[in-house]
């Protein structure tokens, strides 16, 4: 399984290292990220605001030694994050972005990145001007690929006429399909890749969600709704009980038949999730199968949104 195009050859699946951000796991992060590459995922997606800088860390202690064309690490930026924790704002001003990626080289050890990208969208600046510092970062050899992450087909078109966008990263999931309307179409038009998120649902489609901080921000897992979506997982399991499979592991198999286009980031910070997760390369589905999938979660069924809307102009979050 493997995405080649514009000259990069990756995995299709990602590992989403934003859970490598504990200190007393550290040892166990860094074992699953060799395991990785050992099975040959060389996409390392994280972002300088998880754990803020942790995981960046770990992804720079577990490269030590390692060949750097091995990995192709991603990184988001732009999050503003109080003391307690709390994420307050954005800045993704053309001055600022250079100053991220000096620090996230050192943290990662690195002296380039291989997918550089904003975490979103500032409204009250210019995409194309966003896209044109980092295309500087290009020049000088900081940067090799640009990404851009949850934005609009129009916004995508923008960004990329400035310099071609290797990648856009967006939430992809059987409880969320909306960017196969729009987004999809549009980045196979112009040729861009899709980095899907949240291919388990937050943990509704692997059970993994009850202590989900995500649970108090997200509306399909707010009371009236959560049990709603939870009997919509249950008609998955005849499916993959059929197939000798996990729940998981067949909505990632699935996932990963939309496209060769399409590289499914998954969470794994610990190496028995990682090899449960790498399960679902084996598994094959038919036309039929991928059909019944999508009848067991009707999409005009599902309560609630998979993800709050965030917009932000000038720095400060207005919508959600």
């Amino acid at each position: 399984m493997t995405y080649k195009h514009n000259g990069l050859e990756l995995h299709k699946i990602g590992l989403g290292c934003g859970g490598m951000i504990k200190d007393d796991n550290k040892s166990e992060n860094i074992a699953t990220i060799h395991e990785a590459l050992d099975f040959g995922i060389n996409h390392l997606n994280t972002a300088d605001f998880y754990g803020f800088g942790k995981s960046e860390t770990v992804i720079g202690e577990a490269l030590k030694g390692q060949k750097r064309e091995n990995a192709f690490v991603s990184l988001k930026f732009g999050v503003l994050a109080e003391p307690n924790g709390a994420f307050y704002g954005l800045d993704v001003r053309p001055l600022s972005i250079k100053n991220y990626l000096t620090y996230s080289l050192k943290r990662l050890n690195l002296d380039y990145i291989d997918l550089y990208q904003p975490a979103r969208i500032d409204l009250g600046i210019p995409v194309e001007e966003t896209i044109g510092e980092i295309s500087d970062l290009v020049k000088a050899g900081y940067v090799k690929n640009i990404g851009i992450t949850q934005v609009d087909a129009d916004t995508l078109r923008r960004a990329n006429s400035v310099h071609p966008i290797s990648f856009i990263e967006t939430e992809y999931s059987l409880f969320n399909r909306s960017m196969e309307k729009e987004i999809l179409p549009t980045a196979r038009e112009l040729g861009v890749g899709v980095v899907a998120f949240g291919a388990l649902a937050h943990g509704l489609l692997s059970g993994n969600f009850s202590n989900n901080n995500s649970k108090s921000y997200i509306p399909m897992f707010a009371e009236g709704n959560i049990d709603k979506n939870i009997e919509l997982v249950e008609q998955l399991r005849k499916i993959a009980d059929e197939k000798n499979v996990t729940i998981p592991q067949l909505a990632l198999a699935w996932l990963s038949s939309k496209g060769d286009d399409i590289i499914t980031l998954v969470g794994a910070s610990r190496r028995t999730t990682l090899r449960d997760s790498i399960k679902s390369v084996d598994i094959k589905l038919s036309a039929e199968e991928i059909a019944r999938i999508e009848k067991a979660i009707p999409e005009d069924q599902i309560a609630g949104s998979s993800f709050p809307k965030m917009e932000f102009k000038n720095g400060v979050r207005f919508n959600s």
